[in-house]
């Protein structure tokens, strides 16, 4: 028997259906002790909801900062980065240490290894998103004894830009599939028969389309009315007053919607529920309108249009990092959006066949869920660490 916890360690609630399912898989098949760690009271409640009756009687753990210094040193900075995020790992050590295997869906916890030496302690990461940008093909990937990967294109850059080993690589599916593909957001919106776009900007100042354009791209759907509007950005991008990025370097200041946008009944404004992240707006949408959002593949799940902002002139052609822009029209500004728009509706049967190509090579598919999948790696995985 192996004990395995599972981390739940970030600002926002977007990164748990990404291993829940797993964590859930091996608690009903047994056999290991499985800790479900959170760090925050939102974390825990959105574990309760996504989780539902399959959590119950699980050993579930709050962890928090204990040190004083650490305590003082949040309080001055989560405003503006995640500094609890980091700082809990110190705190907690003796926890950490403890078990057998960590499983999460971050990098940080690489700290564990790089900083606090837990070099036996086996960190398995799953990932969060099955998206293209080279953040996720970093060196960091490397330093995971064990990563899951969703299908072969992700699994080809690891090995190809990260320099991860093959046999610690294990195509699992997508769990958060088996999770959230049935939930779909129910509108209220007073045309229901309009079409409904779905604008996801990402929150990197670099990379996504808001702090340019965004503005405009409401503007444009306040004065018209021929779509629905669901505005659900990544969470993220209104988590601070400030955006700060490390890769690549950036930091803006975010400013929300106007007045006339949340008066706008034909727009549903929602800057970071759990329905941001858990599939709902992607399930309902009919086209998906952003920048670099990983959320792009989950609506691709059922192929529909697609339209892709370039607010920062990219030379995106044959880069890896832009192969989601390959599933619509990309266009470099908002200025006759509705136009564009309605020209990517039109155009759709051009994508359709490259759609399900990229969906070919996101995610593998199986009769058995991918939770069931996953949880079968980690087992074999922890079974032969010994002999690696």
């Amino acid at each position: 028997m192996k004990r395995i916890c599972f981390l739940f360690n970030h600002d926002q609630t977007h990164q748990l259906a990404h291993s829940l399912p797993i964590a859930v898989q091996m608690l009903a098949q047994g056999g290991n002790e499985i800790v479900l760690a959170y760090t925050s009271d939102a974390i825990g409640q959105e574990l309760a909801r996504l989780g539902g009756v399959e959590l119950a009687g699980a050993s579930m753990i709050r962890l928090g900062l204990k040190s004083p210094v650490a305590r003082f040193a949040a309080v001055w900075l989560d405003s503006a980065v995640p500094a609890t995020k980091a700082l809990l790992y110190r705190d907690n050590l003796d926890f950490f240490r403890s078990f057998d295997a960590l499983v999460v869906s971050e990098k940080t916890s690489l700290l564990l290894k790089t900083r606090y030496g837990l070099d036996r302690l086996t960190i398995i990461h799953t990932r969060h998103g099955a998206g293209d940008r080279a953040i996720g093909f970093n060196r960091q990937s490397a330093l995971f004894d064990l990563v899951l990967v969703p299908g072969d294109k992700i699994r080809q850059r690891l090995i190809k830009e990260a320099g991860l080993a093959p046999d610690r690589i294990a195509i699992c599916g997508y769990p958060k599939f088996d999770l959230c593909a049935d939930n779909r957001f129910a509108d209220s919106f007073p045309e229901p028969h309009r079409p409904v776009v779905l604008y996801n900007p990402h929150p990197s100042p670099k990379l996504s389309s808001w702090h340019r354009h965004g503005r405009a791209v409401l503007d444009a759907f306040v004065g018209q009315d021929r779509y629905n509007l669901i505005f659900a950005p990544h969470v993220m991008l209104f988590a601070r007053k400030w955006t700060v990025t490390i890769d690549p370097p950036a930091v803006a200041r975010v400013q929300p919607p106007g007045a006339a946008v949340s008066a706008s009944s034909h727009i549903h404004l929602d800057l970071g529920s759990g329905a941001s992240s858990d599939m709902s707006y992607t399930n309902r949408a009919d086209l998906y309108l952003g920048d670099v959002s990983s959320q792009v593949y989950e609506f691709l799940r059922a192929p529909r249009p697609c339209l892709f902002l370039n607010s920062h002139n990219l030379a995106w052609r044959n880069d890896p990092n832009y192969l989601h822009w390959t599933a619509g029209p990309v266009i470099e500004t908002p200025d006759r959006l509705i136009e564009a728009i309605d020209r990517a509706f039109a155009s759709q049967a051009e994508y359709r066949a490259q759609q399900y190509r990229l969906l070919d090579d996101t995610f593998s598919v199986s009769p058995e869920p991918s939770a069931l999948r996953a949880a079968r790696a980690i087992e074999a995985f922890l079974a032969t660490d010994g002999d690696r």
